[in-house]
């Protein structure tokens, strides 16, 4: 059974049947929120970062959110394969003990001891991340507005219930609770801040530049999923308040990479190493099927995820997922076990994509 799926935009499919795919052709590169979910794209990660592109010699964008951001700032580093390696390690075994009849560990607790794992893994490393020769990394946050301005026991909540039902009647209304704050290193050593990848006119949108001073909070708020873990307040060189999991305003970092600002200036591809099919735009989309369908936005990506089918083939018949620490609670052996598994088996996704490349068949794509 194939376990490779690769989906594209018009733009993206007519590319490569003319041209063929080669690193050089890369422009950007995002990766999505989703947990555990983005473990099954570690091997394809390896192989991209580590063997792939360092072939060309071309700018990429690196944008993520969430699980996305911290994959992203991995690739950043020197020496990726490692680095993967150890993410996908330390993110497998980490463990929340939790009490009888507890079925979430407290958010206090789970910001504390991720705030400690952040600086363990990126410990003395940081500039490396930021002045990356080649690679423009931006941190996707979202950014609380008025109730949600700073996190509170009622007010929280309330706010969320705002955006849940503004984002229902239309997505940009959300704006009005949650904006979309990028942070963004320099476009190299000695360089201006990197101008966003995609347009901004679907969405409130800021860009900050991302330094050593605010690059732990702003990964860290990045990934901070509202009531699993602790809001992260006033980043440094940032507006004020409270500061959230990039996912809920750009789950699937569905942006208009088609119209991005120097896109004439610097055109290529969107490479896309996804879990899934559907790019969803924010996390409160989810079970708003009809904006799960591929939009003009996404005409130059060529999408890589799993095959649904072989998903199946997996422990448990699916992708690793938050629900799993419930599921398993405190036997942490049996997870660990689970997933190991799963992050085994998803070689295959990345042997399947370096035998496409060598020639690259278009008809292997899927419609987007």
């Amino acid at each position: 059974m194939q376990a490779l799926s690769l989906y594209a935009g018009p733009a993206a499919r007519e590319h490569i049947r003319r041209y063929g795919l080669s690193p050089d052709h890369i422009r950007t590169i995002p990766a999505a929120a989703g947990g555990p979910k983005g473990l099954i794209l570690g091997a394809v990660d390896r192989f991209v970062f580590g063997e792939w592109l360092p072939r060309s010699q071309q700018p990429v964008d690196l944008v993520g959110a969430s699980i996305g951001a911290w994959r992203m700032a991995t690739a950043c580093l020197d020496q990726p394969m490692a680095a993967f390696e150890r993410l996908e390690h330390d993110y497998i075994h980490q463990h929340y003990e939790l009490r009888p009849g507890q079925k979430l560990p407290p958010a206090r607790l789970v910001s504390e001891e991720f705030a400690r794992n952040l600086r363990l893994f990126y410990g003395g490393r940081v500039p490396e991340v930021l002045q990356h020769p080649r690679y423009r990394l931006h941190i996707v946050t979202s950014h609380g507005r008025h109730l949600l301005g700073r996190e509170h026991g009622v007010r929280t909540p309330l706010g969320y219930l705002g955006a849940f039902l503004s984002n229902s009647v239309r997505r940009r209304a959300m704006g009005a609770w949650l904006e979309r704050v990028v942070f963004s290193t320099a476009g190299g050593v000695g360089q201006r801040l990197a101008p966003l990848p995609f347009a901004t006119g679907d969405y409130r949108t800021r860009q900050l530049a991302l330094d050593e001073a605010n690059f732990y909070p702003a990964l860290q708020a990045s990934c901070s999923i509202p009531f699993v873990l602790q809001a992260v307040h006033d980043i440094p060189g940032a507006p004020p308040g409270a500061y959230w999991d990039g996912g809920i305003t750009d789950y699937h970092l569905h942006l208009n990479y088609a119209a991005a600002p120097d896109a004439a200036q610097r055109p290529g591809l969107v490479l896309y190493p996804h879990f899934q099919r559907a790019v969803v735009p924010g996390w409160l989309d989810k079970a708003l099927k009809w904006r799960h369908r591929a939009t003009h936005f996404l005409d130059n990506m060529l999408l890589l995820a799993p095959n649904p089918a072989w998903i199946q083939t997996l422990p448990n018949g699916k992708l690793p997922d938050r629900q799993d620490f419930t599921h398993y609670g405190n036997d942490l052996a049996a997870r660990v076990q689970a997933w190991t598994r799963a992050v085994r088996m998803s070689e295959q996704l990345a042997e399947e994509y370096a035998a496409w490349l060598e020639r690259p068949d278009p008809a292997r794509l899927q419609a987007l």
